[in-house]
């Protein structure tokens, strides 16, 4: 057993999606939790750009005694996971992909989308998925920087977001497809404004609970599991920590948390 928490690292706020799966699946573990706000957006940046951001928060999570490393973020696991994991071999590290191999299973009419960032819509590993996993199905495989910097603020609601959704789903509606999976962990925290435009007879994808369950997995496999039950879920963010508060509260469902600006040599 272990009691030393999971780490969960992102570009931003849109890995909260993958905390909340997790306490949901490990509800006795503790969480630190480090969103790089300030840097957003990732889906714009080089390789070496997004490694070497990536780099300073593990070792950020590492200060924090962190047990395993969830990326929570579909960009910076598309691009350097391997390279990563590589780097720091004494630790766990999960990742995040697109749940194509779902949504190309529960498609009804074989028309699938993968919505993401421009810098994972356009990756190998992206075009690896769909080549092995969507076999069969004309997937649409789209990437937007527009979204994930609206979120960043804020703005899970209002005209502004409204307009942005309509322009990015539009190319979804064009191609009838019935089943989106969302591959950046942001998208999942405007689902709601997602289904409205799209209607209910599309079905929308994330993978945050594919994640948890691997760090269970994981977990369990090396016998870590926490063996106490007064789990703290701590988020550090390097942007607005007003902002990280105002999306804790709507994302994060029973659980106290406290909200910390991080600074880290970023």
């Amino acid at each position: 057993m272990n009691n030393n928490p999971i780490g969960i690292l992102d570009s931003g706020v849109g890995g909260l999606t993958v905390l909340q799966a997790v306490i949901t699946e490990l509800p006795h573990e503790s969480v630190v939790y480090i969103g790089d706000s300030l840097n957003i957006p990732y889906g714009a940046k080089s390789a070496d750009e997004i490694y070497n951001l990536a780099k300073e928060l593990i070792e950020f999570l590492l200060s924090k005694k962190v047990k395993l490393i969830v990326i929570a973020c579909n960009t910076i696991t598309v691009c350097c996971l391997d390279r990563l994991r590589s780097e720091y071999p004494d630790v766990p590290i999960v990742g995040a992909v697109p749940v194509v191999k779902t949504a190309a299973a529960v498609s009804e009419n074989k028309r699938i989308g993968i919505l993401s960032t421009t810098q994972t819509a356009q990756s190998d590993y992206q075009k690896h998925l769909i080549e092995e996993f969507a076999n069969g199905c004309d997937v649409l495989n789209y990437g937007t920087d527009e979204l994930v910097p609206l979120i960043e603020k804020g703005l899970l609601g209002g005209p502004k977001l409204k307009t942005v959704l309509q322009k990015v789903l539009l190319p979804f509606q064009k191609e009838d497809v019935d089943t989106i999976a969302l591959g950046c962990t942001h998208f999942p925290l405007v689902r709601k404004q997602m289904q409205e435009i799209l209607g209910p007879h599309v079905q929308l994808l994330d993978s945050g609970g594919a994640i948890a369950r691997q760090v269970r997995r994981v977990l369990e496999h090396n016998n870590a599991r926490a063996e106490h039950t007064n789990s703290e879920i701590m988020v550090y963010t390097t942007g607005d920590p007003d902002i990280a508060k105002k999306l804790v509260v709507s994302t994060i469902e029973k659980q106290p948390v406290i909200v910390h600006l991080a600074t880290i040599n970023i």
